[in-house]
């Protein structure tokens, strides 16, 4: 029985939450998600305890120096490490430099730390915005599954999670997972652990009804107007959504 006292989740946008909001305004997330479901695993009288660590809009240089440290430094039995993904979306970027830069931090995590789970990209050929950058994700998919082989970290394999091609795992800005996505991906995390879910994290999502040829383009026209031009005015002005933006749980406080 795979069973854990701490956890401290590392990475960008994805492993804060973004998508997923609560009710207090702070984004909840995969990782808060499958840190309840460690929880769960512990004795009643055990306090789990959860650090989250990540920032939207940090690149893997950035996760590596600001949030890895503090990793080692709280100690955990298990630690989550997600990057390279806003690394790989940038123009002329290479993955197989980043997935380099990805193996000495896996190297330096797994040295210090219980239990490393390592992250692969989302399979994009359904995703508007990220279709054309599919070989190169495939690419660094590949390297982190490699990687993790060599340091024998398990594996949260979101490639193969057909569950969240749909569109309805994807928030608006079709960039970042919607509730249910993240939801979806946090039973994933517990599977890859041997954990017991409470439901199949690949479940076939209700029928759709079909959408017309003017309904995709109004969707597309809202969509660009909304988020796609205010993410190349950040990127012109050379500014990230990360900026000013802190690890909402620093700590390893209890659940």
């Amino acid at each position: 029985m795979n069973v854990f006292g701490s956890y401290a989740a590392i990475g960008d946008s994805f492993t804060e939450g973004v998508g997923d909001p609560g009710p207090d305004g702070t984004y909840v997330g995969w990782a808060d998600r499958f840190a309840v479901l460690l929880a769960d695993r512990l004795p009643e009288h055990d306090a789990f305890r959860y650090a989250n660590l990540a920032v939207r809009g940090r690149l893997l240089d950035q996760i590596v120096e600001e949030q890895v440290p503090r990793a080692k430094e709280l100690a955990p039995d298990l630690v989550t490490f997600c990057a390279g993904g806003n690394d790989i979306i940038r123009p002329g970027s290479d993955p197989d430099d980043v997935a380099e830069r990805f193996e000495r931090a896996v190297a330096d995590l797994t040295s210090a730390v219980g239990t490393v789970m390592v992250t692969t990209g989302f399979d994009t050929r359904d995703v508007p915005v990220l279709r054309h950058l599919r070989g190169k994700i495939a690419t660094y998919t590949a390297h982190v599954r490699a990687i993790a082989d060599r340091y024998g970290c398990p594996v949260l394999d979101l490639w193969s999670l057909k569950s969240v091609q749909d569109r309805r795992a994807w928030d608006g800005d079709r960039l970042h997972l919607s509730p249910e996505g993240h939801t979806r991906v946090a039973l994933r995390a517990a599977q890859v652990l041997g954990i017991p879910v409470p439901a199949d994290p690949d479940q076939p999502w209700p029928p759709l009804p079909p959408r017309g040829t003017l309904e995709v383009r109004r969707d597309d026209i809202l969509w660009a107007r909304e988020y796609l031009v205010p993410w190349i005015g950040r990127r012109l002005r050379g500014e990230s959504s990360g900026d000013h933006v802190a690890a909402k749980r620093p700590d390893l406080l209890p659940l």
